[in-house]
């Protein structure tokens, strides 16, 4: 699938652009070990690491970047940008916004004594006829301050930016959340009407079911070596 992104000329060069998820896993993630030992049971065992599951949904869809180094201190938040004189009137010039909190009145997110925050994109994306994405916190990223809100936008017809909305999740956080860091994590889906069947696991489902159930005993990684594919 194609997607395409088009900033401002004004802005080119001097954002950065979004990345294949792919390319953007955490540190963490790589530098983490492939087994670890449990004193409970007393033997070692797969992390997460190994858990194909988790690392595809981390390196599945894009990463939508932070515009700006962003200080943060005593719940204050202050960035160094100085957007270009040329930039048309009607575009946004921060980038980074708040939302107040009586716009989450009614939802679990809601506090009355925090604002949301939101950070301003300043890229189209474009997607082909059909498809919507689904623009969510990146995924099983729970080192990062906030928590942003999931939101799915029609994008197929949507010819203006998209910004994404967070709850800071962490009021303690004094320092600089870096420029590029991901802010949101988007994924590509389908915008076609679900039908939904239920059944009982008989027949074919039932041979599929027991050679899929049973695999892990014949050894570790039976998911990753049987059933991943890789496009």
């Amino acid at each position: 699938m194609k997607v395409t992104f088009r900033c401002p000329p004004e802005l080119e060069g001097l954002i950065p652009a979004p990345i294949a998820a792919r390319r953007g896993l955490p540190a963490w993630l790589r530098q983490m070990p492939n087994m670890a030992h449990s004193n409970d049971l007393d033997a070692d065992l797969e992390t997460v690491k190994q858990c194909p599951p988790f690392v595809d949904a981390m390196g599945a869809g894009f990463l939508m970047p932070l515009v700006v180094d962003l200080q943060v201190a005593d719940g204050a938040f202050a960035w160094d940008w100085e957007p270009p004189a040329r930039l048309p009137a009607h575009y946004p010039r921060s980038p980074f916004a708040f939302h107040v909190p009586e716009q989450l009145v009614g939802t679990p997110m809601h506090d009355p004594e925090r604002f949301a925050v939101k950070f301003i994109n300043f890229w189209t994306i474009a997607l082909p006829a059909g498809w919507g994405l689904l623009c969510t916190h990146p995924a099983n990223r729970a080192d990062l301050p906030f928590r942003t809100v999931t939101g799915l936008v029609r994008a197929d017809n949507y010819d203006t930016f998209i910004h994404f909305p967070a709850l800071w999740s962490d009021p303690g956080f004094a320092g600089t959340l870096p420029r590029g860091t991901p802010v949101a994590q988007c994924y590509p889906v389908p915008l076609e009407s679900l039908e939904l069947e239920t059944g009982t696991i008989t027949g074919e489902a039932a041979e599929k079911f027991l050679g899929a159930h049973t695999a892990p005993r014949d050894g570790l990684g039976a998911y990753r070596r049987h059933h991943r594919r890789r496009d």
